[in-house]
């Protein structure tokens, strides 16, 4: 009999009980994690290879700074038209930044010093030039089976630095518990992880990432603006945007040929706070960068919020243009008023149709 089919075998006996439900909750669970541990190290390592190949490449340059930028610009264009997004400039250059810092990440690992972290703590961890300090963060994120928020929260309140200077550090370490109690690890994290969909070359599954009440709420708003008749061509849905520290989704992406520009809108389902109307201006922001041409009016964001007790819609600032926005822009967006009624129907119905099953 194969080796392998006798470890698992053997693994399966170890752990059976009297109880068959616990049973195969066990082997769903080690399934999944013996699988995501196989996808990771993959992935790892061909990120790692990428960044060395680069980098090997970067030497034949005489300007190496002014070669490199070219070379990955090259690179991100081809490998883009071959193998789809995943290859950006941004990401290629996270992969030489992780060879670098990481010259003999797998010799280390095979020497059992740090286990394989996930690519996504990787690139959390390279944006830390302190070699000590992202060391440190390393050993912890492992011992501690940090996830990737928790991760990147500690890193942005300088937890490292704030531990050395405190003379008392109790204190110091229960305080993030308690901030980082709320970032649960998700079980089934890794098949939600756009990187790993990205890897694999496997579609984003909106059903992923919405509850049934979002996904019926943005469905209709998809629908009842095409239906609006005011110019609205439909770009994306839960649209994939990648900042340095961490990813987002745009619930849905319009192009609006009468304003000539972009209508991003995003559905929040707790009360809008200041980090919600800031990541809108970032994802404006974004999409004046990448997206906007010449020709384009300045992109539009629009938060929707579906509070139990109060729907409200806000519209991001559009800096300098808010005479524009007054005399023209209203006359091709809903009305706050058209999107509250629209988003109160979507509850009804939605409560309605559970209260039938």
């Amino acid at each position: 009999m194969d080796n392998n089919l006798m470890d698992i075998n053997q693994l399966i006996k170890a752990e059976k009980t009297e109880d068959i439900v616990p049973d195969l909750k066990n082997i769903i669970e080690l399934s999944q994690k013996q699988a995501y541990q196989a996808i990771n190290t993959a992935l790892v390592y061909r990120n790692w290879l990428i960044g060395y190949r680069i980098a090997e490449e970067e030497l034949k340059g005489e300007d190496r700074a002014e070669y490199g930028t070219t070379l990955i610009r090259k690179l991100s264009k081809e490998l883009t038209n071959e193998y789809g997004k995943g290859y950006t400039k941004t990401n290629l250059y996270s992969f030489y930044s992780f060879y670098k810092m990481y010259p003999n990440i797998f010799h280390s690992v095979s020497g059992k010093s740090v286990p394989l972290l996930s690519w996504t703590h990787y690139r959390t961890l390279i944006q830390v030039k302190d070699e000590k300090a992202r060391n440190w963060y390393e050993k912890e994120t492992a011992q501690q089976a940090w996830n990737v928020r928790t991760l990147q929260r500690n890193i942005a309140s300088q937890y490292y630095y704030r531990l050395l200077k405190s003379q008392v550090k109790d204190p110091v370490v229960e305080e993030m518990k308690q901030l980082t109690t709320k970032y649960q690890y998700d079980k089934l994290e890794f098949i939600k992880n756009p990187v790993i969909a990205e890897f694999l070359s496997l579609p984003t599954d909106t059903s992923f990432t919405e509850t049934e009440l979002e996904t019926s709420i943005i469905s209709n708003l998809q629908k009842f603006l095409m239906e609006l008749g005011k110019g609205y061509a439909f770009v994306a849905r839960q649209q994939h945007i990648h900042t340095e520290k961490q990813d987002y989704f745009i619930d849905l992406v319009f192009y609006n040929y009468y304003l000539k520009c972009f209508v991003l809108v995003d559905l929040k389902t707790e009360k809008v706070t200041h980090q919600d109307v800031g990541q809108m201006d970032m994802y404006v922001r974004m999409y004046d960068e990448l997206k906007r041409t010449e020709s384009d009016n300045p992109t539009i964001g629009i938060i929707l919020c579906s509070e139990t007790d109060e729907d409200i819609a806000r519209y991001s600032i559009l800096k300098g243009n808010e005479q524009l926005f007054a005399s023209k822009y209203k006359l091709y967006l809903p009305s706050d008023e058209e999107l509250r009624a629209e988003i109160e129907s979507q509850k009804t119905i939605f409560e309605l149709q559970n209260n039938e099953k």
